[in-house]
């Protein structure tokens, strides 16, 4: 693959997996069917993903905010978490794919966070794609937690001295690249308090089409909508051009 073609694949693609709730209702199924259909685009697109030689995927499972929802559904993707947990872990391991999960973990039960750190462990040396799930992960909260580790590290420094780059190496995923690409599927077009430092020049495209029916073909166009866009990061087109 040439230098030109690996530069128009996204190193790093983020995603918010809208519209499970809606799929269900079109079809006059409980919620709970969406986010389990959900599971399957999950599996689809982190194969087509490591098929692209994409390096890193993070997908947004569920915000600080999720929790607002009716407790059934809470208690459903609960389940619907564990069991991925369960059961997909190995899949992944046997692929090479590293899986971590970012956000805060207390709010889980034992049971969950258990599984979360067996499977960081199993799975902590591969050296394919790295797949970060978002549970109990909020943006702004990203932040927030971030500036505390800074001072924990730091205690003799006051907050004046703290830089846009002390910030950006304690928010999650600091040892990846920044999310070059952020895909919102389900119509809606906004990023609903995710990954908010990470994604400052993160491209957006939004698609109508609902999760549980996102496949390879959607990932294939996004990647092309991406490779056709001009990332000038600040500068102008001839500076650009000029690299």
């Amino acid at each position: 693959m040439s230098e030109e073609a690996v530069a128009q694949i996204p190193k790093h693609i983020a995603i918010i997996m809208d519209g499970n709730g809606r799929w269900a209702k079109k079809r006059f199924l409980p919620r709970f069917i969406g986010h389990q259909k959900g599971l399957n685009a999950v599996k689809r697109v982190i194969t087509h993903c490591a098929k692209r030689n994409v390096e890193a995927i993070t997908l947004f499972a569920f915000s600080t905010e999720n929790w607002r929802r009716p407790p059934e559904e809470v208690n459903k993707l609960m389940s619907i978490f564990l069991t991925a947990l369960q059961k997909e872990v190995k899949k992944l391991h046997s692929n090479n794919v590293q899986l971590r999960i970012i956000g805060l973990r207390s709010a889980f039960s034992e049971e969950i966070q258990a599984h979360i750190a067996k499977a960081e462990a199993l799975t902590h040396d591969n050296t394919g794609l790295v797949l970060n799930i978002a549970a109990n992960y909020g943006g702004q909260m990203d932040v927030v937690e971030a500036v505390k580790a800074w001072q924990m590290e730091n205690p003799e420094k006051s907050v004046q001295e703290l830089t846009v780059d002390d910030i950006s190496r304690h928010v999650a995923n600091a040892d990846l690249p920044l999310p070059d690409l952020l895909i919102r599927t389900g119509g809606e077009q906004r990023i609903s308090n995710f990954l908010i430092w990470q994604m400052a020049y993160s491209e957006l495209y939004f698609t109508d089409t609902l999760w549980p029916d996102f496949g390879a073909d959607d990932i294939d166009a996004a990647i092309d909508s991406y490779a056709a866009r001009e990332r000038r990061f600040g500068k102008t087109s001839e500076q650009v051009r000029k690299c």
